[in-house]
């Protein structure tokens, strides 16, 4: 399902490669209401939906264009990898929550992120490395080490700390861990096993099935069917069961009826098991989504939570959730009226070139409509909802990307300042729509290869252009000011 991006699409992608590009340590415009990464609007899930975004962007949008996902990709791993993302881990590996703090003693201080429990931090960084190597066919994250998560101060003293992994090893490691769990799933925080948090470690055996050969995946699926059988994946009201805590198996259900529970797992679990998912969620939705006094559709924020006398200060992305559900079921009208209400009463920004909605903690309007946004949905999941397609999530797991396609033209480097809103191949000719994009640094370039043999642009010879330099098997195009489409085509 390729197509030509919209505006408001192609600054979603801008908007991704600029927070991609800020400095390291450098997380404007990404904070939320939370404290020390423990929430919902975490650095970690804004930089893993990111990536997901890219990634259904580009196989189902711009699949010629991997020259535009690669780097934004490997930036966003990089960023993922900062200990400002994951040193949360130290602290809660340790317990104390109503959840655990009778396994105080027995769990004890983590610095290792990824080895014990935290899935809500090692499947992204596991489904990210394997989708960049998946979708451009490369190494990258294969190599031993590739996937090192470092901390050191001098103030602290001691040793540097390092927990060296790559894609492979962290794939295996995660694998045993759901293994030990009887599939059950692996913890988040510890003892608290949430049915959300695992659906991204199945994307990644998934992907790592689809470069190796492996079957993993269907094993791991077949295990989790099973274990979460004596549970009941729906709650009594036919709502997701939220978690088990592992120790009592007892279920936790969604008994606040949290928007963000039922829509985040259903977003993710279409990808596997996309008939129950269907057949559950109109009725789901049609709990979560209500008309606004303005006649656009709204998500009512989630009452704060009072745990131990204490206010819980955190970002549940309840709307951001629900578009992003609304778009890998394909419901166009729910879909509509979400992007409506943003666009009308969430202040959409344009910043170099990119799209978002700043944060707002006040929650609705003198009229009553919601206006309140978060980081994570205002940076992240309204663009995901925008660039994905029905099923996108299940079209990535079920739909293996043909390997000819690595023997096609393609765009395999993109300027900064270029604009690419239409790259895909159409019986062996390449379609792409470019544009230079105003106040960028660049120089406004894009490069072009697999060109062997002999090819014509809209039906001239390559070396006639003004605005093309071949060089080998490869072109280089100079973008027009004004959105142009090229067409590149084999000679008989």
């Amino acid at each position: 399902m390729s197509t030509t991006l919209t505006a408001e699409q192609l600054g979603h992608l801008r908007h991704f490669d600029n927070l991609s590009r800020q400095l390291p340590n450098d997380w404007s415009l990404m904070q939320g209401k939370g404290t020390n990464q423990e929430d919902f609007g975490g650095y970690r899930f804004q930089l893993a939906y990111m990536a997901y975004a890219l990634a259904l962007t580009h196989r189902h949008r711009l699949p010629a264009a991997p020259g535009l996902f690669q780097p934004i990709m490997q930036r966003l791993i990089d960023k993922i990898m900062h200990p400002e993302v994951w040193m949360y881990w130290r602290d809660v590996s340790r317990g104390g929550s109503v959840y655990n703090a009778h396994l105080v003693d027995e769990v004890g201080e983590q610095w290792d992120p990824v080895v014990r429990d935290n899935i809500m931090y090692s499947a992204y960084v596991q489904s990210m490395a394997l989708l960049h190597d998946y979708l451009f066919d490369s190494d990258r994250y294969a190599a031993e080490g590739s996937l090192t998560f470092g901390y050191w101060s001098f103030f602290w003293g001691g040793e540097p700390r390092e927990f060296p992994y790559d894609r492979n090893s962290l794939n295996e490691h995660i694998y045993w861990q759901m293994v030990g769990s009887g599939y059950l799933g692996v913890a988040c925080e510890p003892n608290c096993v949430f049915q959300i948090c695992n659906q991204p470690a199945i994307l990644g055996f998934r992907l790592h099935d689809l470069i190796t050969g492996g079957r993993r995946a269907e094993e791991v699926v077949a295990g989790y069917e099973q274990a979460w059988r004596d549970f009941g994946r729906l709650d009594e009201t036919g709502r997701y069961n939220m978690m088990v805590l592992r120790d009592s198996q007892r279920v936790l259900p969604n008994a606040r009826q949290l928007a963000w529970v039922d829509a985040w797992c259903g977003a993710l679990m279409n990808m596997w098991n996309r008939d129950f998912v269907r057949a559950n969620y109109p009725r789901q939705v049609a709990n979560l989504v209500h008309r606004s006094p303005a006649g656009t559709l709204s998500v009512a924020a989630s009452a704060p939570q009072e745990v131990m006398g204490q206010t819980v200060v955190s970002d549940t992305c309840d709307f951001g959730w629900v578009a992003a559900w609304a778009s890998e079921m394909g419901d166009e009208p729910t879909l509509r009226g979400l992007l409506d209400h943003v666009d009308q009463f969430m202040n959409p920004t344009w910043r170099d070139g990119g799209l978002y909605y700043p944060r707002n903690d006040t929650k609705a309007d003198p009229d009553g409509n919601r206006v309140e946004m978060e980081p994570m949905t205002g940076n992240v999941l309204i663009g995901y909802a925008r660039l994905n397609v029905p099923d996108g999530l299940w079209g990535l797991y079920n739909q293996p990307w043909d390997r000819s396609r690595l023997a096609e033209p393609a765009l395999t480097a993109v300027d900064r300042n270029v604009d690419v809103s239409r790259a895909e191949v159409v019986d062996g000719v390449l379609h792409t729509r470019l544009r230079r994009a105003p106040g960028l640094p660049g120089d406004g370039t894009v490069t072009i290869s697999r060109l062997t043999g002999r090819w014509t642009v809209d039906d001239q010879p390559l070396d006639s252009s003004d605005f093309l330099r071949v060089d080998g098997d490869n072109v280089v195009l100079r973008c027009p000011d004004e959105a142009r489409t090229f067409t590149f085509r084999r000679e008989p």
